[in-house]
C-alpha cells in the first residue's frame, strides 16, 4: 500500500492514538507509507527503527498568532501537499479530524486522492458547538471514509450528520507479544509491601477526573472499612495528581493506596500481570468521556478482567459480565459493589479474565486491526 498518513501524535509520544498509528501502518507497508507528524524529543531513535518513511515537523502552537494553531496548519498543509503532488499515493489517512483531517481533506481535493479520517470519540464531544466543532464536523462529513473506534463513536458521528455508509468501526489493538500472561512480576507487589493474600487493584492512565480514579479511591476506602484486604495502585501522571493525593489523605488510605507516577513502558505489562483486577470507572464530565479505552484490552491481553465505567465507548472494550464489569462511574456504591463481587468471587473473576484474554487474542491483535484497515482500503478501490 502507498499511503500518506497525517498524525500529529506518533511515537515516542505517549497515548493510544500515537501507538495505533505506529503499530498499524508498519504492518501495512514499508517505505511507501509516508507519515507526517510532530518533531518531539526522542523521535530520531523511533524513526530509525520504524519501517515507514517518517517526516517530522515543528507543530507547536504559536501564542501570539490568532488562531494559535495557524502556523501548525500551514506547516502540515504545505508538507502534505508537496508529498501528495510529487508521489503516487493510493489515499490519504488522517488520524484525527483536527488538525489532520481538515488538512488531509484540503490536500486530497487538490491532488485528487481519497481521504480517510479517524474518530476516537472524546474529541467529538469536548469542543462545544463553536468554530472548532464546525471545522471538525465539516472534515468528517466530507471524508470518503471515517473510521470510528467504537460503536459509541459511530453513534456520535451519526448525530453529527456523517453519512452512515461512510463510517466503518475498527477497534484499536494491542501487541499480544508484549502484553501477555505469565510475565515476571517479582518486586512489584513486594516493593509496596502488598501481601500475596491481599487483592491488588491497578489503574493506569492520565490522571484526569473523567478516568474515575478518585471514585475508585473512595470505593477502596469503603471496602477497607468492611475488612476486605484490598490494596490499590495508581500509575500515571496528570492534572489530577494533587487532588488524588489529597483524597487519599482525607480517607486515611496512605497505607492502602499507592500512587506510583509514570510507569515505564517495560513495566506496564508486568503491573497488569501483578494485579488481580484492572480498574478504571470512567465517567463523563462536561462532554469529556472515554472513546474506547485501550488500557482495558491491554489488561485483558495479560489475562486480567476489568471494572469499567458505563460512560463513552467502553462497552466495545469491556463486555459486561462477559469479559469484565461496567458500572455507573458516578456512583461510589456501584463501583464498590462491582469490586466487592470480583473480590469475593475468585472463580467468577477468573472466568471473566479468561474470556477477556480469548477475545483479545481473537479480535484485537494489531495484525487483526491492520487486516481490517487493509480491507477497508480494498473496499474503496
Amino acid at each position: 500500500m502507498k499511503l500518506l498518513v497525517l498524525s500529529e501524535l506518533f511515537l515516542p509520544t505517549k497515548g493510544g492514538t500515537a501507538v495505533w498509528a505506529a503499530e498499524v501502518y508498519k504492518r501495512l507497508g514499508g517505505r511507501d507509507i509516508h507519515i507526517v507528524t510532530a518533531d518531539v524529543p526522542g523521535a530520531a531513535a523511533v524513526d530509525a527503527a520504524h519501517p515507514n518513511t517518517i517526516h517530522r515537523l515543528d507543530l507547536k502552537r504559536v501564542a501570539w498568532l490568532r488562531p494559535e494553531s495557524l502556523a501548525m496548519y500551514a506547516r502540515f498543509f504545505f508538507r502534505a501537499l508537496r508529498l501528495a503532488a510529487t508521489r503516487r499515493f493510493d489515499a490519504i489517512h488522517a488520524f484525527r479530524a483536527l488538525p489532520e483531517g481538515l488538512v488531509a481533506w484540503a490536500v486530497a481535493r487538490l491532488t485528487f486522492h481519497r481521504v480517510t479520517i479517524y474518530a476516537h470519540g472524546e474529541e467529538l464531544t469536548t469542543w462545544g458547538r463553536g468554530g472548532k466543532y464546525k471545522a471538525m464536523r465539516f472534515a468528517l462529513r466530507h471524508a470518503d471514509r471515517v473510521v470510528a473506534n467504537s460503536e459509541h463513536t459511530r453513534a456520535t458521528l451519526l448525530e453529527m450528520g456523517v453519512d452512515a455508509a461512510r463510517i466503518a468501526v475498527v477497534y484499536p489493538g494491542v501487541d499480544v507479544t508484549v502484553f501477555r500472561p505469565g510475565l515476571d512480576t517479582a518486586g512489584l507487589r513486594e516493593g509496596l509491601g502488598i501481601a500475596a493474600d491481599e487483592t491488588l487493584l491497578f489503574s493506569v492512565g492520565r490522571l484526569s477526573r473523567r478516568k474515575g480514579f478518585d471514585q475508585a479511591i473512595r470505593a477502596v476506602g469503603r471496602l477497607r472499612t468492611e475488612g476486605l484486604p484490598v490494596r490499590y495502585v495508581i500509575g500515571g501522571i496528570g492534572e489530577d495528581a494533587a487532588h488524588l493525593d489529597g483524597l487519599v489523605a482525607e480517607c486515611g488510605l496512605q497505607t492502602a493506596v499507592h500512587r506510583i507516577g509514570a510507569v515505564a513502558e517495560a513495566d506496564l505489562p508486568r503491573w497488569f500481570n501483578a494485579c488481580d483486577v484492572f480498574v478504571m470507572p470512567n465517567r463523563e464530565i462536561d462532554g469529556d468521556n472515554e472513546g474506547f479505552g485501550m488500557v482495558f484490552i491491554e489488561a485483558a491481553a495479560c489475562g486480567r478482567t476489568s471494572l469499567a465505567g458505563k460512560a463513552g465507548g467502553t462497552g466495545s472494550a469491556v463486555l459486561h459480565d462477559v469479559t469484565g464489569l461496567r458500572v455507573d462511574g458516578t456512583s461510589v456504591d456501584a463501583i464498590a459493589a462491582g469490586l466487592r463481587a470480583l473480590i469475593a468471587q475468585p472463580a467468577r473473576r477468573a472466568a471473566l479474565a479468561d474470556a477477556a484474554l480469548q477475545r483479545v487474542q481473537r479480535e484485537f491483535a494489531w495484525e487483526r486491526v491492520a487486516a481490517k484497515t487493509r480491507q477497508l482500503h480494498a473496499d474503496q478501490a
